[in-house]
């Protein structure tokens, strides 16, 4: 049992020395890790191909001025779509008066309209704690944008500081108060205006964060996910010479948003670096655009296809790890005193295959049945056990040992 609790002891110290980055610079490996799960493993090697969501359409607007956009919103809209979302802002009015009117109209003439906001602090906020999750304002588009439309925030869950920092996007927030109102999240209110029931399921979860269970991307012609076109999508041109046929939109959720110059482009500007991408280690280049991944969004919340996690609030992660440590203090107690000369080699065999089983356990749960398991502790509760059992029983157990210390001040005085 002691040593059970020495080594938790050692756990915590480790965790709030490492909080000061001291092992910062002697850790090349951790950092191109630092951005990856186990999990991540599951979404880009080991998932079948999923079959393309016919429910949700993308549409890019690449680089087009207004003027544009609004005649490529007139296309869509007289086919009839359910819903349209716009992942962009129009925060102010442009020098071309014209073509500002034009998109205003054009959105105007939407029957379900969904513009998109930002969760935002302002400095009495932020001054209260970094990573604090309270918002007291949004960001909106200009009002001549927004006449008919409903608001919602398109905040991920990453933690980049920037566009150029890694923004690997694995959750998102599913609804946050602002000044004392409810809002919810862009793929949210798109997904309550298709099917509300369904949107209705996802917010009595309660999550704060729901772990995004992705699914694909779209045309990929660069192989950064390896995954085949989940998502109907149309190129700049394919909407202007009306490339598609009308069921493609009748019904559907249509998402416009920046998708690169046309579907060539190798643009960084609104790209995530998602689970689904090959290169899950020391990645380098993102692979979903922003808009892609509110369609994995909108597809998970349609298909109630969530994830579902180990609850850390009950203890059950801690739990197991408290049990596991203890068998293995126990077994590794009777290995040091009867095999001494075998306990490195043994304790060492034994930690290295029950990590395997463990996380080959997490990720094939994740895969087979979207249940994430949370075991780090456990994980690091194993990894530290063999050496940390030496130590507790080398150095901890006997500075309690009137006869060790005795002898411990015997060598010191015959040394000096």
């Amino acid at each position: 049992m002691f040593g059970t609790i020495f080594i938790f002891g050692m756990m915590w110290m480790f965790f709030n020395v490492s909080q000061f980055g001291i092992f910062d610079a002697f850790d090349p490996i951790g950092e191109a890790l630092d951005d990856m799960e186990m999990t991540d493993v599951a979404f880009s090697q080991l998932r079948k191909d999923p079959v393309p969501d016919t429910n949700i359409v993308l549409v890019n607007f690449g680089e087009i001025s207004r003027a544009k956009i609004a005649e490529q919103v007139a296309i869509i809209n007289k086919y009839d779509p359910a819903v349209i979302g716009f992942d962009s802002f129009f925060d102010f009015l442009s020098p071309d008066t014209l073509g500002d009117l034009a998109l205003s109209n054009a959105l105007a003439e939407v029957k379900n309209l969904v513009m998109v906001t930002k969760l935002l602090q302002t400095d009495s906020i932020i001054m209260l704690g970094e990573g604090l999750d309270i918002y007291d304002s949004l960001e909106i588009s200009h009002p001549i944008f927004v006449k008919n439309a409903h608001l919602a925030f398109a905040n991920l869950d990453t933690e980049a500081a920037n566009q150029e920092d890694f923004k690997t996007c694995r959750a998102f927030p599913t609804m946050r108060m602002v000044n004392e109102e409810q809002h919810v999240a862009f793929a949210v209110k798109m997904a309550e205006l298709y099917d509300s029931e369904k949107a209705q399921n996802l917010l009595e979860r309660d999550n704060p964060f729901e772990i995004i269970n992705y699914r694909g991307n779209l045309v990929d012609f660069f192989g950064r996910t390896g995954y085949p076109n989940m998502f109907y999508a149309l190129d700049v041109d394919d909407v202007f010479n009306e490339n598609f046929v009308p069921e493609m939109i009748k019904g559907k959720i249509v998402i416009f948003g920046f998708l690169g110059k046309d579907f060539f482009d190798t643009s960084w500007d609104d790209k995530f670096f998602t689970p689904l991408n090959k290169d899950y280690a020391g990645k380098a280049n993102p692979d979903m655009y922003g808009a892609v991944v509110h369609a994995n969004i909108i597809s998970m919340i349609l298909k109630e296809d969530y994830v579902n996690e180990l609850n850390d609030k009950e203890g059950f992660g801690i739990l197991l790890a408290i049990i596991i440590c203890f068998l293995n203090i126990t077994l590794f107690s009777y290995i040091y005193h009867v095999l001494p000369p075998w306990y490195d080699g043994i304790t060492k065999i034994i930690q290295l295959i029950e990590i395997m089983l463990i996380i080959f356990l997490m990720v094939i749960v994740f895969s087979e049945y979207s249940f994430k398991l949370n075991l780090v502790i456990t994980l690091a509760a194993i990894a530290l056990a063999g050496d940390g059992l030496e130590v507790y029983y080398g150095v901890v157990k006997n500075l309690f040992n009137k006869e060790s210390r005795k002898l411990l001040f015997t060598i010191r005085h015959k040394r000096v």
